[in-house]
């Protein structure tokens, strides 16, 4: 359904450019459709903190026909930022004191770069805590990704995330485990999710802190789970909302690294991302690359345009049909005088009415 341009935030103009449709607030409110308003609370550094607005913005915007969506980003002050991205934040993002005073529906949050070992050190720790706090009372579902996965499992249920021995990066096949629950009806029993990071919360972490795995991989370990209650918190360790290049650019990124001497070993390929055709392109760019580093030579140029064209993306469709039934459930679950979390009659502790969270 229409997300409304509610300010001039250049992603707006992006996503019409690609034919989504965007509402200007006039015809907005020419319509009866009832308004859904959703924070995204972008915590990811300044080089991505345009592109991961537009996914997530994307992906709610393409995922139900039920709302308008008003998309309200802000971040926390607390990170640190160069003078493009406060400008860009200054001038598009809500405040926190904002988003409390005039409420929201549903809350994403997004990852973020860490720079300690343990996520309690982090300069977000706390602010992010406060925000999440305030959810837990005032928003009716909160959507966690990856890093924000890992840090409410701590604060939360003091499951601290592990190390892996080698980074899980690359598109991997899920598995719906409860194909009972509304968040994955009527999707894929087998999808695609890319994932790119270092540490995991394994299936069994969990369930010792009481949640509900909903799918998960033989070789990524688990992508979606849900809160005791069934809804109240969602958590993603992949990351669905990619775009078909973006573990492209990373891997890009990488081999970036590698050329100016900040990585020390030549970056793997994503796995089960790169056809063979375009695995010998990049590989004869890595023959080209290795001489003229050794000899301080100019790098050359990486040849991503001969690459991005040939991707193919197998997760989107299944991460919309998920986002949309978490909109379709908070939707319903909403009470009209917003802040109120459920409507009359629904038990807080089932809010869905799930005969395997009743039984328990």
């Amino acid at each position: 359904m229409p997300i409304v341009a509610h300010n001039e935030l250049p992603t707006f103009e992006r996503l019409h450019q690609e034919g989504q449709t965007i509402l200007t607030p006039d015809r907005a409110r020419r319509q009866t459709i009832r308004e859904l308003h959703i924070g995204v609370l972008n915590m990811m550094p300044d080089a991505a903190l345009a592109a991961t607005e537009r996914q997530f913005f994307r992906l709610v915007g393409e995922s139900n026909p039920i709302a308008q969506f008003y998309l309200h980003p802000f971040t926390l002050p607390e990170l640190p930022r160069g003078d493009a991205a406060r400008a860009h934040i200054d001038s598009y993002y809500d405040s926190f004191e904002q988003i409390r005073a005039e409420g929201l529906d549903a809350l994403i949050i997004t990852g973020a770069n860490v720079t300690h070992p343990d996520l309690s050190q982090e300069a977000f720790w706390q602010p992010l805590r406060a925000v999440f706090d305030w959810a837990q009372e005032n928003v009716t579902s909160v959507l966690c990704s990856c890093l924000a996965t890992h840090a409410t499992l701590q604060f939360q249920h003091g499951q601290k995330r592990r190390v892996l021995s080698a980074k899980c990066w690359g598109v991997f096949p899920h598995r719906v485990i409860r194909k009972t629950h509304p968040l994955v009806n009527d999707v894929n029993t087998q999808f695609d999710v890319p994932h790119s990071r270092f540490n995991n919360i394994s299936a069994a972490q969990f369930q010792e802190a009481g949640l509900h795995v909903l799918a998960e991989s033989a070789e990524a370990g688990v992508h979606l789970a849900v809160s005791a209650d069934g809804f109240r918190i969602v958590y993603f360790q992949g990351h669905p909302e990619y775009d078909t290049v973006s573990l492209l650019k990373e891997y890009k990124r990488e081999v970036q690294r590698f050329a100016t001497g900040e990585r020390s070993d030549y970056p793997p390929f994503p796995e089960n991302h790169f056809r063979p055709r375009e695995q010998a392109i990049l590989n004869e760019y890595r023959q080209r690359l290795r001489p003229t580093r050794a000899a301080g030579e100019p790098v050359p140029e990486f040849p991503e345009h001969l690459v991005a064209g040939h991707i193919d993306n197998t997760w989107h469709d299944t991460a919309e049909g998920i986002i949309g039934n978490w909109i379709g459930l908070v939707y319903q679950l909403t009470h009209e005088q917003r802040n109120l979390p459920f409507m009359d009659g629904v038990d807080p502790d089932n809010p869905l009415g799930l005969d395997w969270i009743a039984g328990a």
